[in-house]
Formats: C-alpha cells, structure tokens, sequence
C-alpha cells in the first residue's frame, strides 16, 4: 500500500509540473500544438510517466538501502556517518582559502570544479576509513563499555582488516573459512591482485587461463555473499610486484595478510607483519595421530626405501608402513610408530600389527 502511495505522489507531481511547465517553454515550441490544452496534456503525460519511472529506481533504491541497513551494526553505520562528516568537513576546511582566491573570469569554474572534487574524495576518504576501523572509532565515545574494558585489558583485541592475496583466491578456501566464520573483520582486495587475476584469465596458457577465471568467479562469489565485509583498495603502491604491494598495503593497513605462498608468508614474518599462511592453518587443523595408534589404510604405492609402502588418511597425509611393499591394493591395520613435522606438511610412519598373507603362492619340495 505504501509502495502504490509513493509512485502515485511521484506521478501526480510529475503530471502538475508538465501541466505547469507549458508557461516556461517559448511560443515556437506551443506553436507545434493545436491549443495550449493540447500542449499541457501532452506534456503533463510525458512528464507523469517521467516521473513514474524515477518513482519505481527509486523504490528499488529504498527497498536495497533497507535491506543493507538491516545487515549492518548499529555501530559500524554509526561511524560510518561520522566518518562521511570528518571527511566532507575536512574538505571545507581545506577548500575555503581556496575559495577566498581572486581568479580571472575565464577560469571561473575551478572554483566549483574543486569544491565538488575535494567534497567527494574526502568524502569517500573517511566512509572508508570508518569501513575498516569504523569499529575501534566508536569505542573511543564508550570506553566503559564490555568490550572496550576486554580491549583495554588486554583480553580481546579488534577484529583486524585481513588482506588475501592471489594465491589464497585461486586456492578458494578462502570462501569456506567465511562462510564458517574463521575469518573477521574486514576482507581487503587489492586492485593489484585484480589486475594480476585479470591477467591471468587473458593468459593464452591453458593453466593460467583457468586460475584467473576461476579466481575472478570466487573473486565474484564473496562479493555477493559477503558484500558488507569485502572492501577493494585501489592505493597504487610503488613495487617490483604484486607481493611487494601487497606487504606494503599489509603494513600501512596494520592487517593481517592471508596467503597459501609459502615464501611471502617468510617475507612476511621478516618484516614483523602479521600474517596467516592457509597450508599452517590446514596443517594445525588436522586431526593428530598418537604413537601406538591402530589405524585401517589401504595401501597405494610402494615406498622409496627399503620395503615400504604408502598410504594416506582422509586428510591426505601421508603414511609410510614398513613391510608394506609387498601388499599394494590391500587394506591392512597399521600401528603408528612416530610422526614427522615439516614445513610443506606432516608425514606419519608405521608397520604393521601382523603380517598378512601375500599373493606369492610358495611352493614346498617332495
């Protein structure tokens, strides 16, 4: 009822003022009609389904700012506004000497030109700042609060602002971990990893092709499913490459970067920057196997040494049994005897409790 109420007043007032607006328009215009009530209604018509058609973009408008609204914290829409406000008065601030300035007539419009430009960037300026530390802002007006007293304790720190990096896109594990809330605060894009998933889906390589594409679709996925958390930074560092830009928007950020390269995560930690390596995090979550353990694994392939064979856990680690060569395809009970920690993963190792039949037949002499 509402909704037909508010398109009925855009179109009534789109019909007055094409009733009224004839008065405006010059005699050679009218000319074209037969009499002026001809002229009214016609532009009364066009004017009312002018008007209907804002009518409808704008409730399409309210009923998506509606939506957002209810999806977002009291606090963060708070700062948010405060942020907006700082911005525009910083701009006005900046903006009035230059106003003050006597210019020549035939660059008269710089004057306007820059007050809508600066309003605009700083603006957008402190909207995004408020975005990502809207939070630790509006603690500042209610230090009493729980959580601010937690903060100040100590006991809990602010949700940091997570930077990912391509790899961690390409690896679309970064999608489950915010389905299922592992990940919080903020979720920073760099126009830089764009770029380079954009160049890689226009690789003509068949490989790089496929990771760009599928990158840009999961790129696409958390944006629609986490709109309100996903945050594009469009700062153009100075940098060699996309890591190095990457660090430098990690450390200006005081974020935490996110990525499954090895090797950055190292540069990383040399630079002091917080970081969170995905192969760590798989690594940590995996359920943990006790010497003396008995285990049921088939077993896949022979073993590098000796008489080993190989099998595998349901997480993919690795499992090396000794005496095991002999029995491939076969599911045999494995005792855990020790495990192996490295750096690109864990390898668990283990004999057997008995020794099974083998497919050799033996033959026995007269």
């Amino acid at each position: 009822m509402v909704e037909f109420i508010v398109l009925s007043l855009f179109f009534i007032t789109g019909v007055a003022s094409g009733w009224i607006a004839v008065d405006l328009y010059s005699y050679q215009i009218l000319e074209r009609f037969s009499s002026p009530i001809e002229a009214r209604l016609y532009l009364a018509g066009i004017f009312g389904l002018f008007s209907l058609l804002i009518g409808i973009l704008f409730q399409q408008l309210r009923k998506k700012l509606t939506q957002q609204i209810n999806t977002t914290p009291t606090d963060l829409l708070v700062s948010r506004a405060v942020g907006l406000i700082l911005g525009l008065l910083v701009a006005n601030l900046i903006l009035a000497p230059i106003l003050l300035l006597p210019l020549p007539e035939k660059i008269f419009f710089a004057k306007p030109i820059s007050a809508v430009l600066s309003n605009v960037f700083f603006g957008l300026l402190g909207y995004n700042l408020a975005e990502i530390h809207g939070r630790t802002f509006i603690r500042l007006f209610n230090p009493n609060s729980s959580e601010a007293l937690l903060l100040t304790e100590g006991i809990l720190t602010p949700a940091s602002a997570k930077i990912i990096d391509t790899s961690v896109i390409i690896d679309g594990r970064i999608k489950a971990l915010l389905v299922f809330g592992l990940i919080e605060g903020k979720v920073i894009v760099a126009q830089t990893v764009i770029d380079e998933l954009q160049q890689l889906a226009d690789s003509s390589n068949n490989e790089k092709r496929s990771k760009g594409r599928r990158g840009l679709k999961i790129l696409t996925e958390i944006r629609k499913t986490f709109s309100n958390r996903l945050v594009i930074n469009s700062t153009n560092y100075d940098g060699s490459g996309t890591d190095e830009r990457l660090l430098k928007l990690t450390e200006d950020l005081g974020g935490t970067l996110i990525t499954a390269d090895y090797n950055l995560s190292q540069v990383a930690k040399v630079k002091e920057l917080s970081v969170l390596n995905l192969s760590d995090l798989v690594i940590a979550l995996r359920p943990e196997v006790q010497p003396g353990e008995k285990l049921q694994l088939k077993i896949v392939r022979e073993g590098k040494e000796g008489n080993q064979g190989v099998g595998y856990l349901d997480d993919g680690t690795m499992v090396v049994i000794e005496g095991a060569k002999s029995f491939l395809g076969k599911r045999l009970e494995v005792i855990v005897t020790g495990a192996l920690q490295t750096s690109t993963g864990r390898m668990v190792f283990g004999k057997l409790e008995k020794s099974p039949p083998t497919n050799k037949t033996k033959t026995t002499s007269s």
